[in-house]
């Protein structure tokens, strides 16, 4: 029974909410592996661009819900959100054309492009504080949990309960789905083919014909696509809260990093590497080894490494410890 009840505490505070951060995660380091590896910077601006994605989500959501319009045991926030990515994909697209063009048609160095998304960042993250407010917005909504502790507990006889939230399978499945569709879009389409191409080699690739405009044009609204789904599924995960998106910035990038900027598939993995470590470290370890350890070796302490509150310490320390010993990351990107 103690065996059985240590792996659902460790279900329930550890495995669980890392899958659904790492999906997260990982969603939002895709968007800034396309812009490395196609457009040849780091866009600074991406974890407000999720911000501004799932703040026009909440704001269809709240005008669905006053209008009566629902899913049913599904959030609202899921029939908004096609709009959402409408509304982003025009602002990253208005975006490029009155700040990035410019710095691609001069051939201006990478490191210029960069300070050019700080101060788009900070722009998107005055005009989502605008509009919405500074403070938490929860738009979650339809049914809570999935599984809930208290019926876990009668129905297991089990001390510890398990509880799923809906919004955790939610992110898992459509982080599955859009994964599947954007690797299915980049290996077996000519336009994805063509990005690819031009990831790899810009000079050849336009020798053979491709058009960059239009590369760019497709990388801007898949990307866009990304930042409002992935923001849009940490908001209905945790809460809406714009500074949050700008802090979220620093595990993405580790994210990208880690698993090997500008590598799609590397940017999946290196998410849920991120996710693992801050989830893992800033647990308190107290009742799981309290199941399994003898009364004699029960811990007096909570048994954690870290505050929750330095969770983003954790990406940091990875991120260095990568760039120190393997910039490329696990999956051999560009290096940084």
């Amino acid at each position: 029974m103690d065996f059985l009840n240590a792996i659902v505490a460790l279900s329930n505070f550890v495995l669980i909410p890392a899958v659904a951060y790492g999906s997260q995660l990982a969603l939002g380091a895709l968007g800034v592996t396309l812009i490395y590896g196609i457009l040849r910077f780091s866009n600074f601006a991406h974890g407000d661009t999720m911000a501004f994605g799932a703040m026009v989500t909440i704001l269809f959501t709240w005008w669905f819900q006053s209008m009566g319009w629902h899913l049913g045991p599904l959030p609202t926030a899921l029939l908004a959100l096609p709009f959402g990515i409408v509304a982003t994909g025009l602002l990253v697209l208005i975006t490029d054309r009155v700040v990035y063009r410019f710095y691609r048609r001069v051939k201006a160095k990478p490191i210029v492009s960069v300070m050019a998304s700080i101060g788009v960042m900070f722009v998107m993250n005055g005009l989502v504080r605008f509009i919405i407010g500074p403070g938490d917005q929860n738009f979650a909504d339809g049914t809570r949990f999935i599984i809930s502790a208290r019926d876990f507990k009668a129905w297991s006889g089990l001390a510890e309960g398990l509880s799923l939230r809906t919004s955790q399978v939610i992110t898992v499945i459509t982080a599955v789905l859009v994964v599947a569709a954007l690797f299915w879009f980049l290996n077996r389409t000519r336009t994805g083919k063509s990005m690819r191409a031009f990831s790899d080699n810009e000079d050849l690739a336009l020798l053979s014909g491709i058009n960059p405009e239009r590369v760019v044009l497709i990388t801007w609204l898949i990307v866009g696509a990304l930042a409002t789904i992935a923001g849009v599924l940490y908001g209905l995960d945790k809460s809406f809260k714009p500074f949050t998106y700008f802090q979220l910035l620093l595990p993405i990038f580790a994210s990208a990093i880690v698993g090997g900027l500008g590598n799609p598939l590397g940017a999946i993995a290196g998410g849920f590497v991120i996710a693992f470590s801050e989830v893992t470290v800033t647990y308190a370890w107290k009742k799981v080894l309290g199941y399994l350890l003898p009364d004699s070796l029960e811990p007096s302490s909570l048994v954690q490494l870290l505050s929750t509150d330095y969770k983003f310490a954790v990406s940091f320390a990875i991120l260095v410890v990568v760039l120190l010993f393997k910039p490329t990351g696990l999956f051999k990107g560009k290096s940084v």
